[in-house]
């Protein structure tokens, strides 16, 4: 007898983040892989997000970066305020402290597969701490961030592949292209939040179950509410018929905002 498994969906911070906001857009973008034209000043930010995200790589790996710095002087103008700002971040003279780049881990929860990837994981035998570094040109509110599913599902991940307490678990966002100089923004992870995480993570995917089940049924998924006004700047917006404004200017407002556009880590 030969017994045959479905497929894992693996899912990353990314498509938790389009279901939270508006499931039909995790259907056009994630299942049927529709893609909308990106513009030179957005091709621009994400190639040299891209660009960071490689330098702290090779950095931390050992590789030499004077090159790298030398042909990008944006690159080395954040490279040295990072350095002033966080000297510690970048020191690795302890054997005792595990530091991994672009460190990478699963976990399983019912037909999932859950996918992080932490731009650097430093962590000794008590505390482990993610870091995740961003290029946006201006910092978010907390509170934003807080809600944001890479925050709330890295560290949950960490909690559940790790030996770590929520309470030894943390996360730093750097954002090295703000006004003046580099700044941080921490969470400190707790039980009470892993608990309330788990929840809705699993009630997320509940949901994602039984959308992905009617969807084989030729059911589209869900549109996020028109009174949350998260329409007006999305590229699927002239598909779904929410589509408020001058035709004259489909093509500047269908395009999605820069601060929207996830960072691609190499």
């Amino acid at each position: 007898m030969i017994v045959t498994s479905t497929p894992l969906l693996r899912l990353s911070q990314g498509q938790l983040n389009l279901l939270a906001t508006c499931p039909r857009k995790f259907q056009h973008s994630y299942l049927e892989q529709l893609s909308s034209p990106v513009n030179p000043e957005q091709e621009a930010h994400l190639t040299l997000g891209s660009r960071f995200h490689l330098l702290m790589q090779q950095r931390e790996i050992g590789l030499p970066i004077d090159e790298i710095l030398q042909a990008d002087p944006q690159l080395q103008t954040w490279m040295s305020a990072f350095t002033n700002a966080a000297p510690e971040i970048l020191t690795n003279d302890n054997d005792q402290i595990f530091r991994e780049s672009e460190h990478y881990r699963t976990f399983q929860i019912k037909d999932y597969l859950i996918t992080v990837i932490y731009d650097l994981l430093i962590a000794d035998s008590q505390q482990a701490q993610i870091l995740d570094w961003k290029t946006y040109a201006q910092k978010p509110p907390k509170s934003s961030l807080a809600k944001n599913w890479q925050t709330r599902l890295y560290m949950y991940v960490l909690a559940e592949t790790s030996k770590y307490l929520p309470e030894n678990i943390s996360m730093t966002y750097w954002f090295v292209q703000v006004e003046g100089k580099p700044q941080s923004v921490q969470f400190i992870y707790d039980i009470k939040q892993h608990q309330k995480t788990a929840q809705d993570l699993n009630k997320l995917l509940d949901n994602l179950t039984e959308w992905l089940e009617k969807y084989q049924q030729g059911q589209e998924f869900p549109q996020t509410p028109e009174y949350r006004n998260a329409c007006e700047y999305c590229q699927y917006n002239v598909r779904c018929d929410r589509l408020q404004i001058n035709q004259s200017e489909i093509i500047t407002h269908s395009l999605p905002k820069l601060e929207n556009i996830q960072e691609v880590s190499l």
